[in-house]
């Protein structure tokens, strides 16, 4: 409900998901750039758990935009799904980057292709045929929100730590979900 009225108010406003897409990614590079910055000032890790929130919240919106105005196109969704996973890779190398670290250089790797995985597993298992929806327990929505309470409970290594783990599990249950539907 909430969702479709931003996408109300956001289409009223001339925004298209594109541009919604845009001002996401916007966010995410601003929520890196205060992560990679954390020891500079005790507000950067709240700012940028909060700028990531915000990130994620317009990953919703410019899909519910799309679908509501009838603006979706194969060029959006590819655009979107790129730019998630460089929002990924923007985050994930931010934490690992950052002086001193947030997450070290096994955890934070490990989190980082597991998100790309999932995101792969699911692609190639819709290009097989085999219906993705709801596979899975950890998707880009569940990674943003465990990265931001991790970050507001000052346990960033912990939750990268954890959705290294739920990364690989989504993996393994993908993998089982297409070896389990017949050819």
């Amino acid at each position: 409900m909430a969702l479709g009225l931003a996408a109300s108010s956001a289409y009223k406003l001339g925004l298209t998901p594109n541009t919604v897409s845009g001002l996401g990614f916007g966010l995410t590079v601003l929520s890196a750039l205060l992560y990679y910055s954390w020891y500079s000032s005790r507000w950067f890790l709240p700012l940028a758990a909060i700028s990531l929130l915000l990130s994620g919240f317009c990953d919703a919106l410019d899909g519910t935009l799309a679908k509501m105005y009838g603006q979706a196109t194969a060029f959006g969704a590819f655009l979107d799904s790129t730019l998630d996973r460089l929002s990924d890779a923007i985050i994930f190398c931010s934490l690992i980057l950052a002086n001193p670290p947030l997450v070290d250089l096994f955890w934070g790797l490990t989190a980082l292709v597991g998100a790309f995985l999932v995101s792969y597993t699911r692609t190639r298992g819709e290009a097989v045929g085999v219906p993705m929806a709801a596979v899975g327990i950890a998707e880009r929505a569940e990674r943003i929100l465990i990265t931001a309470i991790a970050t507001f409970l000052g346990f960033v290594w912990a939750g990268i730590v954890f959705l290294a783990i739920l990364s690989i599990i989504t993996i393994i249950q993908r993998i089982a979900h297409v070896y389990q539907k017949p050819s």
